[in-house]
């Protein structure tokens, strides 16, 4: 190796996992210098987002244990030893971008974790800035991860929003925390009501989308979504179906396109439609429930094959499937060692660091 060409060693380590990458820095300082190199981490990281290689599913069980799959042999479960160690403290998945996952625990914490390398990061505290009123329904709290590549920053966002009886007193408050400033800052405020309790975006064209309601007195959901270049938020037009029946929606990012999967009853049949985001909406998926051998009631689509012909499903929190879009045949997936229930996620392995970028 010593012999190659510096162009060609870089071509040949691109194509490395990043636990053999993190292994090989210890062949030679050179070596070390252009693994650690930020054009090297974005290059490889890139090849693996082009090449669907190096990824892996990460999975939450009884809310602090956390495993990996291997994504292109989904074979066994390997376990995690998340930022808390031993603290049987419940954490959530908030967001996953480029390698990188935001958790959060039940004491509001945040952090940024990437398992590859090992590395976390506790984000500063930031004070919600404005006081509740004596009498007031539960505040609602909406959170996002992502990456702006404008600014070559990563982005949390955080917004709260508290309301009176009879909607007689309303207050939110938006804000951006920022990777390479290691600080907070206050955004414009959002005009739409937040519908849940908690809820965590979704990342898709760089933008993080959540569900809201336009009027309070509305139980119709809206899609917005928050631009993390521009960092403005809009509202985002909803597949027509959507709009004429009383539809349980559900969101999801797939192949880095935003995932919309509705439920609702017609003909006195439960259907399921998967609808996915590119230019405009396409219905990828339909199926009855008397028709299908997928099950009812959590189906989440997770990721396409390399192929691009095949879904990967995770069925009822409990196992996962592969749906082949063109016979619409299933094919159960066993891994060892998988728990008995779960929450899952698709994350890319990458060399991104955790340090305050400057």
């Amino acid at each position: 190796m010593a012999t190659l060409p510096h162009e060609m060693t870089i071509e040949i380590l691109l194509r490395l996992s990043v636990k053999d990458l993190l292994r090989f820095k210890c062949v030679s300082k050179p070596w070390c210098s252009s693994i650690d190199d930020p054009d090297f981490i974005k290059l490889h990281l890139s090849h693996s987002v082009k090449t669907n290689t190096n990824h892996s599913l990460i999975l939450r069980h009884c809310e602090y244990h956390f495993f990996s799959v291997n994504y292109d042999s989904l074979k066994t479960t390997q376990r995690l030893n998340h930022p808390l160690g031993e603290q049987k403290t419940p954490i959530k998945i908030l967001g996953s971008c480029n390698g990188l996952l935001a958790l959060i625990d039940d004491n509001g914490r945040i952090f940024l974790w990437n398992p590859s390398t090992r590395k976390s990061q506790v984000l500063p505290s930031s004070e919600i800035e404005f006081s509740s009123p004596s009498i007031f329904f539960p505040r609602s709290f909406y959170c996002g991860f992502g990456y702006d590549p404008i600014s070559d920053d990563y982005k949390l966002v955080r917004m709260v929003q508290v309301h009176g009886k009879n909607n007689s007193y309303l207050h939110s408050e938006a804000k951006v925390y920022s990777l390479r400033s290691n600080s907070w800052r206050r955004i414009k405020d959002f005009g739409f009501y937040l519908s849940f309790y908690r809820e965590f975006g979704f990342l898709a064209d760089n933008a993080l989308y959540w569900m809201v309601l336009k009027t309070p007195q509305s139980g119709n959901k809206s899609l917005v979504g928050f631009d993390l270049g521009t960092e403005e938020l809009r509202f985002v037009e909803l597949p027509d179906s959507c709009l004429n029946k009383r539809v349980c929606m559900n969101m999801k990012a797939m192949g880095g396109y935003l995932c919309l999967i509705t439920t609702y009853t017609e003909f006195n049949d439960d259907v399921v439609d998967i609808w996915i985001m590119k230019e405009s909406w396409i219905k990828l998926i339909s199926w009855k429930k008397s028709e299908s051998i997928l099950g009812f009631p959590i189906v989440i689509p997770l990721a396409f094959s390399k192929s691009g012909d095949k879904v990967l499903f995770s069925i009822a929190l409990h196992k996962f499937v592969w749906y082949d879009l063109g016979s619409k045949r299933v094919e159960n997936v066993g891994i060892r060692g998988l728990p008995s229930s779960f929450d899952v996620d698709l994350y890319v392995e990458s060399l991104v660091p955790l340090m305050v970028m400057l």
